[in-house]
């Protein structure tokens, strides 16, 4: 068992036993301090037949792939979008997409969004961190494997 002493100024030294059961408790909630998830955007989804512009391109991008079939396209992306590390399906429908990216490092969460734009004849993507002022280039990168992996439909 571990024996913390902690020493406070005006009130002496004190000692705290960790238990069995608090020292695994420790640990887990120190490890998720770090999973950096975030709240969920409210400008998710399609609106106004669109899915939303970036509010800032430090931390977002957005593409339009004009496409014979956004449909079938959406569709064929769909596979590779399952097949991103870290990268979980949240909602999947006809012609609409969300999943989620962690980093590896941290677990910062990015939110991935595709619209099968039949009415425009193009697909639309929008890559968006949860959290932060910067990115890094991750979600513009995303979308350019996602952009490459698309053939023409």
């Amino acid at each position: 068992m571990k024996v913390w002493k902690l020493a406070y100024p005006y009130l002496g030294s004190s000692r705290i036993t960790l238990g069995p059961l608090l020292q695994p408790l420790l640990l887990i909630v120190s490890l998720a301090l770090f999973h950096l998830v975030g709240p969920l955007p409210p400008e998710l989804g399609v609106h106004n037949g669109s899915l939303s512009p970036c509010p800032s391109a430090a931390h977002c991008a957005r593409a339009d792939w004009a496409v014979s079939n956004p449909e079938e396209a959406l569709t064929q992306l769909i596979s590779v979008v399952e097949s991103m590390p870290r990268t979980t399906l949240v909602k999947r429908g006809e012609d609409y997409l969300h999943a989620t990216a962690s980093s590896s490092l941290f677990g910062f969460v990015d939110d991935l969004e595709l619209y099968a734009d039949h009415d425009r004849g193009q697909l639309q993507a929008r890559s968006v961190s949860r959290m932060g002022d910067s990115d890094l280039g991750v979600n513009g990168r995303r979308l350019a494997s996602l952009g490459r992996a698309l053939r023409p439909t």
